[in-house]
């Protein structure tokens, strides 16, 4: 799908009407992952730079190279760049295009995962590890085992379990793992094997991590996203399936799992019983924002739950370079979320 055009944007009046501004101004974040530590918020976004690459879906133009933690005092206070956390030239099996990473900590030890394409061009998913959770982190010289393609969460459930979700579509590669095995046909088609129209959609997983949370203990399983009827939604569904982006939180007991629906813009959310699903489609947590990607996190803070996302209104719609922003999110009586505006018209 081709780059939207921003021309008739007026980002000065849109940037008055947004519900929320950037937390940083002075480099480009994207892909936030929100977490409360000892009291404080850390926020692990990708970085965004202008590497000179051309837009194509394949995600070449997103570039990034580099980790920067961000943190807050409270939700109201200052964001700070907390400097470089890793770099891939550190990463031993990574070559280019550090992704949307995300981090946990266990027993005084934090950890990064992130996506980062191998030098095979095939995305792996890597740990890196730090005594502070804002680094600098020192990663493991192997990629985990079994691991593919992009966008690690890692959801630390209320017995001590912690669960790996991931899969990105089209430049993250998922629907090239269909049959178990990288497929590197047609390299250069970021569509070539999704799913017909009538087709069941591609599925996320999710894998339990070892206790040192270094490596899968399991094979990843797909997570199911279904229908008010129990049914998976179709690859046909662009307005509900997932592409991108999972993220898994609890509220009154129930499982979240909220994802990107990619080229239509959405972060929706299904919900179910336990970690590994199935989880039936609820509706949207956001609506389109300004830029061509959609990615968040949902983090309790004080109680309330907060929306991690991202825009391009700070680079006045360059799709690559985008900036993190918060906002409340508010549940209904059935647990339902009321779907956010980013801007008030």
């Amino acid at each position: 799908m081709p780059e939207k055009s921003t021309e008739h944007i007026n980002f000065e009046e849109l940037n008055k009407k947004a519900v929320s501004q950037p937390l940083v101004s002075h480099m480009y974040t994207a892909d936030p992952s929100a977490h409360v530590f000892n009291g404080k918020i850390y926020i692990y976004p990708s970085h965004d730079i202008d590497a000179g690459e051309a837009f194509d879906d394949l995600g070449s133009h997103f570039a990034m190279e580099d980790y920067h933690v961000i943190s807050m005092d409270t939700i109201d206070g200052k964001a700070v760049d907390n400097g470089l956390a890793l770099h891939v030239n550190d990463v031993p099996w990574a070559k280019q295009q550090m992704w949307a990473p995300d981090a946990n900590q266990k027993d005084g030890v934090y950890y990064l995962f992130f996506p980062a394409k191998a030098h095979d061009g095939i995305f792996r998913i890597g740990v890196a590890t730090s005594t502070s959770p804002t680094g600098p982190f020192k990663a493991e010289p192997e990629a985990i085992k079994g691991s593919f393609s992009i966008d690690p969460a890692v959801f630390k459930d209320d017995d001590g379990s912690y669960y790996m979700y991931f899969g990105g579509l089209w430049g993250g590669q998922l629907q090239r793992w269909r049959t178990g095995e990288f497929n590197a046909e047609q390299p250069n088609s970021p569509t070539a094997f999704i799913p017909e129209e009538n087709e069941p959609a591609l599925l996320p997983f999710v894998a339990k991590m070892t206790a040192d949370l270094l490596e899968f203990e399991e094979k990843p399983k797909e997570i199911e996203i279904i229908d008010e009827k129990g049914k998976l939604l179709l690859a046909q569904d662009i307005d509900r399936r997932f592409f991108e982006a999972a993220w898994l939180h609890k509220h009154n007991d129930k499982y979240y799992f909220s994802y990107s629906t990619g080229d239509t813009h959405f972060i929706c959310y299904a919900i179910g019983d336990n970690p590994y699903g199935p989880f039936t489609y609820a509706g949207k947590i956001l609506e389109p924002v300004v830029g061509w990607t959609s990615h968040h996190s949902v983090c309790n803070i004080d109680g309330k739950d907060y929306l991690f996302y991202h825009d391009s209104s700070l680079s006045k719609g360059v799709t690559h370079l985008r900036s993190i922003k918060v906002v409340e999110i508010n549940y209904n009586l059935d647990g339902t979320i009321q779907t956010i505006e980013p801007y008030k018209y």
